[in-house]
């Protein structure tokens, strides 16, 4: 008698593509799109207004510092007082301080708003992601990130080109109104969504000076160290082409982005399968790769390969970091994992921005990026040592959050 068919068993993959998802990235992508567009002009405002790149980083830099402060409490808030709260005000903070850029006419108010402005930063983007946390189903995490952040990266591909363009044929005040309007759409879309309230851990009273979630520091602080690249790009990119007389630097924002998005279509999914070691290192070596080129450009070429190099390895390492920040905390947590991740992205541009800010007046525009490619090392270095001193955290099945 023959030996008896054993049926063929499918798994049903958890759906990510839900009304509350497409509202989130919908959300996500227009509030980046105002942020992005802001990004590479601040630097020509500033200078607009007579500043010089002491000032420059400086204006950038209490930017993130101030989101930085911030995190820790809105993480607090999305566990006390929800998700729909938090996320809303921080929009609206936002949408209020990108319009006032346009009554700006001194740098010591504009200094005063970047502050505000990153108050609205820190509330928003720690709910955002938060709340795409909670949509996402635990077992495609890794990947439902990756989608999540493509809605940032395509706003990352028009926003700094559609600014410098606006910047170059409008005066500054209608580019910051336009970049306020989008805010207001972000604002539309997040009201949209329907929230789910966190549950709490009966029987354990948390204080409001809990700053960070530990489970989230590893990842946080590999995250800092490729993150202070990001300063020197967005803070000093456009002076340094423009002191080389290199063009192309609008179409460096755009291979830049669609190198992320291209990425982060299998990134997550290799993360969800494999665990950090398979993103990791790969990504932060193409980093490395990119200063590198950055420091050197000897001319355009160089430049939009950076982008690549620099969009594919960013693609790789922020989604699995992300991921890897909230998938140990405990279900009541995880706003305060997402608070932590995103407060030493900050401290990374933050500190990025201003360090910078010095290293190029004393040593000029290649100096920054060379230091940038120092500090990829040290990432590298800190995660080796991680992965000496514990078991390295492994591929899940369809694990519950």
């Amino acid at each position: 008698m023959g030996a008896q068919q054993q049926p063929v068993v499918t798994e049903q993959k958890e759906k990510i593509w839900t009304r509350n998802f497409l509202f989130i990235c919908l959300a996500n992508f227009f509030v980046f799109l105002g942020f992005q567009m802001t990004l590479p002009t601040i630097p020509l405002f500033v200078e607009h207004l007579g500043g010089n790149d002491q000032l420059i980083g400086l204006v950038v830099g209490i930017f993130t510092f101030s989101a930085l402060v911030v995190r820790p409490f809105a993480g607090h808030a999305l566990e006390t007082k929800g998700r729909r709260f938090v996320f809303l005000l921080g929009l609206l903070i936002f949408v209020i301080s990108v319009g006032s850029y346009s009554l700006i006419s001194s740098i010591f108010f504009l200094f005063f708003m970047r502050v505000i402005q990153g108050i609205g930063w820190g509330f928003s983007t720690t709910a955002s992601g938060t709340v795409a946390t909670d949509i996402i189903p635990a077992s495609r995490r890794g990947e439902g990130m990756g989608y999540y952040g493509l809605s940032g990266n395509i706003a990352l591909a028009f926003g700094p080109s559609l600014g410098l363009a606006l910047a170059a044929s409008i005066p500054f005040n209608r580019l910051f109104l336009i970049c306020a309007a989008l805010g207001v759409a972000s604002l539309a879309f997040a009201a949209a969504i329907t929230y789910k309230k966190a549950e709490a851990k009966h029987g354990q009273k948390e204080s409001k000076w809990d700053l960070y979630e530990k489970t989230a520091l590893i990842p946080s602080v590999l995250l800092f160290f490729l993150t202070v690249t990001f300063g020197g790009i967005a803070s000093f990119l456009p002076l340094y082409t423009a002191q080389k007389d290199i063009g192309g630097l609008q179409l460096y924002f755009l291979l830049y982005a669609l190198a992320l998005m291209v990425t982060r279509t299998f990134a997550g999914q290799w993360y969800d399968r494999k665990g950090h070691r398979a993103v990791f290192l790969p990504g932060a070596g193409l980093i490395l790769l990119a200063m590198l080129l950055l420091a050197w450009l000897p001319g355009e070429w160089a430049l939009l390969a950076a982008a690549v190099l620099y969009g594919f390895g960013f693609g790789m390492v922020q989604p699995g970091l992300q991921a890897w920040s909230v998938e140990r905390a405990p279900v009541h947590r995880k706003g305060m994992a997402n608070a932590t991740f995103f407060s030493f992205f900050d401290l990374g541009v933050g500190i990025g921005a201003m360090v910078f800010g010095q290293i190029s007046h004393w040593f000029g525009y290649p100096a920054i990026y060379l230091s940038a490619a120092c500090s990829v090392l040290v990432s590298m270095f800190v995660y080796l040592a991680v992965l000496r001193k514990e078991q390295p955290f492994p591929p899940r099945q369809g694990n519950k959050a």
